[in-house]
């Protein structure tokens, strides 16, 4: 989206190529520090995938899952509910595992409470990580870059499409 579609007048959060770098080891520095080892990474795509290759290779986690979520059709326009896309993870591939749920922002939570819902009961321990996380998220991380009540510029989706 352009910064024009964001909004023009809005304070916001501005996140470049060069800090997502910084902010990705800053996180993985947190889990690590934590004592959490991830058996799987699963990202949360499109905003997570992203950050979670990032967190995936900092923490030397090799397996790596993608779960599709849609939510957000535009700027600040949102479907209902959420919803999963296939294809999804087969749960005996997460069946007993750390595993460790990467999105780029925790804004309404609702994303990660519907993948959070969809680990709960088939995994050993699943825990939360996102490089944002704003006030009104229903989920609170136990993993966070940065809070922030303002719109966020992600080096990755601030620029239009090329097609």
């Amino acid at each position: 989206m352009s910064a024009e579609a964001a909004g023009s007048d809005i304070a916001r959060e501005v996140l470049t190529w060069e800090l997502f770098g910084t902010a990705s080891r800053d996180l993985a520095t947190q889990i690590a520090a934590d004592g959490y080892r991830p058996e799987i990474v699963l990202a949360i795509a499109r905003g997570g995938l992203l950050p979670a290759g990032a967190l995936a290779y900092a923490l030397d986690v090799k397996n790596v899952a993608t779960l599709n979520v849609e939510f957000y059709t535009g700027v600040d326009e949102r479907l209902a509910v959420p919803v999963m896309l296939p294809p999804v993870p087969e749960i005996v591939d997460l069946a007993g595992a750390r595993v460790l749920v990467v999105d780029d922002v925790a804004d309404t939570g609702r994303t990660l409470e519907v993948v959070s819902e969809f680990c709960g009961a088939h995994v050993a321990e699943a825990r939360t990580a996102v490089l944002y996380e704003k006030p009104q998220s229903l989920v609170k991380c136990e993993y966070v870059w940065r809070r922030t009540d303002r719109w966020i510029n992600f080096p990755w989706s601030t620029l239009p499409p090329v097609v």
